[in-house]
């Protein structure tokens, strides 16, 4: 939605919830219109253009004649087009409600203040708006069908579906459940034994003992680090130029949001080590190598890659290295207000959010907070970020190899300049003996320093030199020093390996002066600013964080943020966090901009459900495991994905009177058919995957062989098979299977997947040698489970790819395909000349041709 379009809506939905006789006011109704279009050149600049402030209504008398908007200037200015001068001119809808206004008197709802700052104004409305209230835990709806409540988020949902005249939808069946519960934490399949065991299971606590089964397995860490990575942009490249470099450590960040998945690690802990683990690890740039002794101070450490996952090209050559640097910065920052506040608060780099209550002075603000750790006037490249792993006693056994290796080195260059000097004795008998003394001068003589009789005479008898290439006068001799010098080769092998963490720190006792920059511009620095909230949140009813300072030499600034953020005060993390974990429950968010709680975001569906759940979230010690089990276990998770009366009436599924059927994701989609095939590699953690370009240009798995001229990529084998996850995501080249199911790229970060259904994906899964391949080893593995007995292989595909049993009429359907297919197949091997040792087998190939089909379906792509 363009921004205009937005603010017009906004303004509609405005006048209509007045009503058609309702007052409108200046405040509610009239100054976001001038805020987004007009006051950031007529009121927020020092001097406002043409001395023309539209702030506040007492200062547009000249403009404003009430009762008479023909009469109005400000009405005459817009209609002509004279204003705005920047932008995009007003919407028909925004004009109306000034006439309106202005016809019904230009009041105001209070009083104005009789003296005003240059600047934005942040107004009693602004503060009212929902997002910026503190979180309220509200009372349990009472009034509704208890028989339907298992968990509190049913009274909320069928309180607000009643409203509606509508209620949840009927149960899923236990197929349906299992299959969408099982995709949904852990992002696999249930195997078909899973499945009977389910639908067989007679306990009333079945249901509850597979979630309890699911939240445990290791599987439940890779699914749902999947969606935390999306919000914070992990990437295995830096981006930001066409080099795209790789980040070669940043893995270990994807490893603990896993673990700290699977440990279910409270988030208030996992936040402020993303933040501020360096300050936690009392670690800064020179003074790491105690923290890295201590697993949970080095895992501190490794948390701070989230402030490290915006594209970042300062370490490969940029045409404006200053922009480059401020660049990271500013990516960053996105990165925190979605992933965190829910704001856009980048919009206000620039200049004054148009449309939310934050300064571009609140933005500088806010960056100061991390300016000590980035400061781009001291800046310190990704290589420049990474920090050995060495114990001391480890660096010292490696400086010892070390030392013995060159020994060694030192002893085979002594020995090839022996032999090479036993050769040249004989070889100079072979120079004219008066010329053999200038010879021997010549030769000790380096090159560099070579007169050019000397270079004339080396040159006249070459053969005699015997200064290199002891290989081309004896080979056994050269074999020696070849052996000597393998020799040292194979000792520095014994090294201990080194490994690196990829980390934000500071650099001891240097805390920059940060500075707003007019326009945004880094090289138009203005006044100095004070790292603090944005000030729309410093209210009497909420507390801001107050930045302390820290005896390690960093600034403690991050670290108090972090402390604030996670404090339970704060009204926007607990509540964007719990919008998050549901929205990937249920396929659509209470608040379905879950990046923007803003004024151009969605209004949450559930208000007092998202306070509950924020609140529960903080109550319960910020554990998700907990939550998820209040998700899952509710009726409004269990029913199913049919309900005409919803859908007549509520077609985008607001209401969540049914479970909303959605696609898998690409990640779910590759994992899913490597695992029905049983070639699903589950070695969890460690580096990634490496990918290539194939010849026909797809992305693919495997070991990269490509030249400047030849795309060749090698198999690579277990690696190639390991859960999407674990596969190496650059920002320049997406898996192709993975980008052609809406796979992010990110820049900087996915704040909600897109979920498209468009022609290239058909084409991929009729084509794409992944999908391929796929099939013919589904196609072999049902072979081997059933030889020779199609019906049996048939009902194995159902319940390896579905989770039910196939139909009579689907068996019959099939068998029939088969069986036309065969003879097709035979007749075109028949009519074909093969290579030598290629033996066709035509009714293995109808076989897969079907498992195709079966793995394109709909049924295998959708969850319901």
């Amino acid at each position: 939605m363009k921004l205009t379009t937005a603010a017009a809506l906004f303004c509609s939905l405005a006048v209509t919830a007045c009503g058609a006789e309702s007052m409108l006011t200046f405040e509610k109704h009239v100054r976001p219109i001038l805020k987004t279009h007009c006051t950031h050149c007529h009121g927020e600049e020092e001097k406002p253009e043409g001395g023309l402030d539209l702030r506040l209504r007492r200062f547009m008398d000249k403009i404003v004649t009430p009762g008479q908007p023909a009469k109005s200037k400000l009405v005459e200015l817009i209609r002509s087009g004279e204003m705005p001068e920047k932008g995009k001119p007003l919407a028909e809808t925004e004009i109306a409600v000034i006439e309106r206004w202005i016809t019904q008197g230009a009041k105001t709802a209070k009083p104005e203040p009789l003296a005003l700052a240059p600047g934005p104004i942040i107004s009693d409305e602004d503060r009212e708006y929902w997002a910026f209230q503190p979180v309220k835990r509200p009372a349990v709806p009472e009034k509704v069908d208890w028989k339907k409540v298992r968990t509190p988020v049913d009274a909320f949902i069928l309180a607000k579906a009643a409203e509606k005249g509508l209620s949840l939808a009927a149960e899923a069946d236990r197929r349906t459940m299992i299959r969408r519960v099982t995709l949904d934490l852990t992002g696999l399949l249930p195997t078909p034994d899973e499945v009977e065991a389910f639908v067989n299971d007679k306990s009333p606590l079945a249901y509850e003992q597979l979630v309890e089964r699911l939240l445990a397995s290791k599987n439940y860490g890779e699914r749902w680090a999947r969606h935390w990575l999306d919000v914070v942009g992990y990437a295995d490249s830096n981006g930001y130029t066409e080099a795209d470099s790789v980040r070669p450590q940043a893995w270990r960040y994807r490893d603990y949001v896993i673990r700290a998945m699977n440990d279910d690690k409270p988030w208030d802990e996992f936040i402020q080590e993303q933040i501020a683990g360096d300050e936690l690890a009392n670690a800064t740039h020179a003074d790491f190598q105690q923290a890295v002794l201590d697993p949970k101070r080095t895992e501190q450490l490794i948390a701070t890659a989230y402030l490290r996952m915006a594209p970042d090209g300062t370490g490969d050559t940029v045409d404006d290295p200053k922009l480059a640097k401020n660049q990271v910065i500013a990516e960053q920052m996105k990165i925190l207000g979605s992933s965190l506040m829910g704001m856009t608060v980048a919009c206000a780099q620039c200049h004054d959010h148009r449309y939310d209550p934050i300064t571009q002075v609140d933005y500088y603000r806010l960056r100061a907070i991390f300016d000590p750790a980035y400061n781009w006037e001291a800046w310190r490249a990704p290589n420049s970020r990474l920090y050995s792993l060495y114990s001391p006693a480890e660096r010292a056994k490696a400086a010892e190899i070390e030392t013995k290796a060159k020994e060694i080195e030192a002893e085979a260059r002594a020995m090839s300049k022996k032999f090479l000097d036993e050769i040249f004795e004989v070889e100079i008998k072979k120079v004219p003996e008066a010329e053999q003394a200038a010879f021997r001068v010549a030769r000790d003589t380096p090159v560099a320093k070579q007169t050019p009789e000397q270079k004339a005479l080396i040159k006249k008898y070459p053969s005699a030199l015997a200064t290199y290439s002891l290989d081309l006068y004896d080979k056994k001799k050269q074999d020696l020093v070849d052996a000597k010098m393998a020799e040292a080769k194979k000792l520095r092998e014994t090294k201990p390996a080194e490994g690196f963490v990829m980390a934000l720190t500071e650099v001891k006792g240097q805390v920059p002066v940060s500075k707003f920059f007019n326009r945004g511009d880094h090289d138009q620095p203005k006044q100095a600013v004070q790292p603090g909230e944005l000030s729309i949140l410093a209210s009497p009813q909420i507390e801001p964080f107050k930045p302390v300072s820290m005896s390690s030499g960093s600034s403690g600034r991050r670290l108090a943020y972090a402390q604030w953020l996670t404090s339970g005060k704060h009204p926007l993390t607990a509540r964007v966090l719990v919008n998050r974990f549901w929205l990937n429950h249920m396929g659509r968010g209470i608040v379905n901009t879950p990046g923007d709680f803003g004024r151009l975001g969605e209004l949450p569906s559930h208000p007092e459900l998202l306070d509950y759940l924020a609140d529960e979230f903080v109550k319960g010690g910020w554990k998700l495991k907990p939550l998820h089990r209040l998700i899952v276990l509710s009726s409004t998770y269990r029913q199913s994905s049919v309900n005409e009366a919803s859908m007549r009436s509520d077609p985008e599924n607001r209401l969540y009177a049914r479970f909303k059927l959605r696609r898998l994701d690409a990640e779910t989609l590759r994992d899913a058919m490597l695992g029905v095939t049983a070639s699903l590699v589950q070695t969890s953690y460690g580096p990634p995957s490496g990918i290539g370009r194939d010849p026909q240009g797809r992305v693919i798995t495997g070991i990269d062989k490509s030249t400047i001229t030849l795309n060749k990529v090698d198999p690579a084998g277990a690696d190639d098979f390991r859960r999407s996850i674990y596969v190496q995501m650059r920002r320049s080249k997406p898996l192709t299977v993975l980008e052609t199911f809406d796979a992010p790229v990110m820049q900087p970060n996915c704040e909600l997947r897109a979920q498209t259904t468009v022609a290239p994906q058909s084409l991929l899964l009729m084509n794409d040698t992944f999908v391929l391949d796929s099939s013919r080893r589904l196609a072999d593995l049902v072979e081997k489970q059933a030889p020779e007995d199609r019906a049996r292989q048939l009902r194995r595909v159902w319940e390896l790819l579905y989770g039910q049993p196939a139909s009579e009429a689907d068996i019959m359907k099939c068998l029939a395909y088969l069986e036309e297919q065969t003879k097709a197949l035979t007749q075109y091997h028949h009519d074909t000349q093969h290579p030598k040792g290629v033996v066709p087998n035509p009714p293995q190939e109808a076989m897969a041709s079907l498992c195709q089909i079966l793995c394109s379906s709909n049924r295998f792509l959708y969850v319901e």
